[in-house]
């Protein structure tokens, strides 16, 4: 799916991603981006298992956490690094807004797939709906998986989201989405 860069998301909760260009390189497209992220926001655990992903902080405080370890903090300057298959999240530890510059390689759908589930967080109020979550993490769980969901939700609920959204034909926005990476 073309994107006209710069590309904005905002998430209605305190989480703005700016893609500010994509990159080709021989070993594969990535992205160079941009957050902003208020105070105590930022995604919940999640891995990208195709993907490494590095934010250096701009203004703010940046908390990270990968899955089993404590947090680590950085200031401005500082990087927090994150390799393809690792779970993990970050947050803004300070009191300001948190601005950081970095990358995402290679980018493969994380650019599709973040702004459809931002989309979909701001349409349904606060969290993304069931279909386009459930439809969205199907489709691309060989990139992404989100740890702070359920395993009831990701078994049951998700099918049944499935199930009923595909019988009222909630899958047709999605009739232009990119293939999954395999």
């Amino acid at each position: 799916m073309p994107y006209t860069y710069p590309h904005t998301i905002e998430n209605g909760h305190g989480e703005k991603i700016i893609f500010l260009r994509l990159v080709s390189a021989p070993d594969g497209d990535w992205l160079e981006i941009e957050n902003h992220v208020t105070p105590n926001v930022g995604p919940p655990m999640h891995v990208h298992h195709k993907q490494a992903e590095s934010l250096t902080v701009v203004q703010g405080r940046i908390a990270s956490q990968v899955l089993g370890e404590e947090p680590k903090f950085n200031g401005p300057g500082e990087t927090a690094e994150f390799e393809a298959g690792v779970p993990h999240k970050f947050w803004n530890a300070g009191t300001d807004t948190l601005i950081c510059r970095g990358w995402i390689k290679p980018a493969h759908n994380v650019e599709y797939f973040l702004t459809e589930i931002y989309k979909s967080t701001v349409a349904n109020g606060g969290r993304p709906g069931a279909f386009d979550s459930a439809w969205l993490m199907q489709r691309y769980r060989s990139e992404f998986d989100m740890f702070d969901i359920p395993v009831f939700v990701k078994r049951v609920i998700f099918p049944l989201a499935l199930f009923w959204g595909k019988l009222a034909g909630q899958h047709k926005k999605f009739k232009d989405a990119p293939p999954p990476v395999r």
